[in-house]
């Protein structure tokens, strides 16, 4: 990566945004973003066009646009050089007063919420700016996530602000949501990313060290010996409970310090959890020379502690994978053609590529044989059926008794999906079809599914979506119109 010059660290320092973000962090960011120069009037971009960059402004002005009722009406102006306002008192129903740093950028809603601008950007004067891809905005947040500390309030306002001028509530109360939530929700991993990485790094140049020095030591033998030990604790690793954990990790220690391995307790534990077992250590240190066996021991520890590390970036990057594909889900809704949909056939489709995720419930199906189909978007509809039957399999903790139904209800076509397992609490039944409202434990739902489902079914479908819940008798219903 480039080294950046002084004046681009200096100019993003001055970016409220990037208030307390270190050197590192700084030239980063000077480098990933790519330069825009706009002249007086260039239209940086229109309202509807699909959004691709986040911008910094670093100099001159941004004037925002929208045609609202046949006219082009003036909804914000961002200048470099705002300063801060003198705060006055509130008046109820009053835009509040911009903050500064909401100036300094912009493009952050459309990028979260994967849509288009929502207004036209056009320069008022010589205008400089950074412009940050979706991918690296992502990836500036999880760099640099004291970001969300400014972040956050500027969206905040502007969704006050598009609220009180366009009167789009609905709309902007979702993208909110969605903005608190994917901060919410990107903390835990992305810090635990962090960390992985940071320690992964250090992780491997202590076992490039320590490759080297075995290589020095070892015999071709007991490089191959070496070598089984280290496949015999992969093909054995597996989680521990606390008490085995300990027995392990003491049987470890007593076995390294019997033959003179340096810092026992330490090395010890990174071999349990990388699935060492004390009596295959014994025997490899009884078939080694004692002079190679510290080497040994420090190389295979270090091989192990590296490849839990990377384990632990796949899982959490996993995990951000999965948010973010959840969100592409939430604001891009299928397009596919409308079509006459046997429903049956669609939940049976669902349950089949389900059958692996079933597990031990046992599924009954209570079909009307006369249900008529519906005209729909068979994919959206799936979606659905995914999410909810997803929802009844976590809820039964994979063992129980899945009912799926359907039946005619006048001008309407029902499907029931019950399950029998814990029920949901009687506060949560009100939040359920909120975005990143959910009810599974932390880091085990993104909260959209149920919210994505809702829209499917009343926006695309036109029909209603419904939960009643008692401890062994949950039962979502979806009802669409056949008619």
């Amino acid at each position: 990566m480039p080294r950046p010059g002084p004046e681009a660290v200096d100019a993003l320092r001055r970016i409220e945004l990037f208030a307390g973000l270190g050197e590192e962090e700084l030239g980063w960011l000077a480098v990933a973003g790519k330069p825009v120069t706009l002249a007086d009037g260039e239209v940086l971009f229109e309202d509807g066009q699909r959004a691709e960059h986040f911008y910094v402004l670093l100099a001159g002005e941004l004037l925002i646009s929208k045609m609202i009722g046949g006219r082009t009406e003036v909804v914000a102006r961002h200048s470099a050089d705002a300063v801060a306002a003198v705060p006055s008192a509130a008046t109820p129903g009053a835009e509040p007063e911009k903050p500064v740093a909401a100036h300094q950028f912009t493009g952050e809603l459309p990028m979260l919420a994967g849509g288009g601008y929502v207004a036209r950007g056009t320069a008022v004067g010589a205008t400089e700016l950074l412009a940050y891809d979706q991918e690296t905005f992502l990836e500036m947040i999880v760099r640099c996530p004291r970001v969300c500390r400014v972040l956050l309030p500027v969206l905040a306002w502007r969704i006050r602000s598009y609220e009180l001028q366009a009167g789009r509530r609905a709309l902007l109360d979702g993208l909110g949501s969605l903005a608190a939530g994917l901060a919410h929700e990107l903390n835990n991993p992305t810090a635990a990313l962090v960390q992985a990485a940071r320690e992964l790094g250090e992780s491997v140049r202590e076992l490039a060290g320590s490759a080297v020095r075995w290589g020095r030591l070892a015999t071709d033998d007991e490089d191959v010996r070496l070598g089984r030990l280290a496949e015999r604790a992969r093909a054995a690793k597996r989680p521990l409970g606390p008490f085995d954990t300990d027995r392990t990790t003491d049987a470890l220690a007593e076995v390294l310090a019997a033959h003179g391995v340096p810092g026992a307790d330490e090395t010890a534990a990174v071999l349990v959890e990388g699935g060492v077992c004390p009596d295959d250590l014994d025997r490899f240190a009884d078939q080694v020379r004692t002079s190679a066996l510290p080497a040994a021991v420090e190389w295979l520890a270090q091989g192990l502690r590296a490849e839990a590390l990377v384990a632990d970036v796949a899982e959490t990057s996993g995990r951000i994978s999965m948010l973010v594909r959840d969100t592409k889900a939430y604001t891009n809704l299928d397009r596919a053609p409308e079509r006459a949909v046997d429903l049956t056939e669609g939940l049976d489709a669902t349950l089949s590529m389900h059958a692996a995720r079933l597990g031990n419930v046992q599924v009954r199906r209570d079909y009307a044989p006369d249900l008529p189909p519906v005209t729909a978007y068979p994919s959206e509809l799936n979606q659905v059926w995914s999410n909810l039957i997803d929802n009844a399999v976590d809820a039964m903790d994979g063992a129980g008794v899945l009912r799926i139904g359907t039946r005619r209800s006048g001008r309407y076509a029902v499907v029931e999906i019950r399950d029998d397992g814990r029920g949901i609490p009687a506060d949560a039944i009100g939040m359920l079809f909120q975005p990143f409202f959910t009810t599974k434990d932390i880091g085990k739902g993104t909260g959209l599914g149920l919210h994505l489902s809702h829209g499917i079914v009343t926006t695309r479908h036109r029909g209603t979506i419904s939960v009643t819940s008692a401890p062994g008798d949950t039962c979502f219903t979806v009802c669409l119109p056949v008619e």
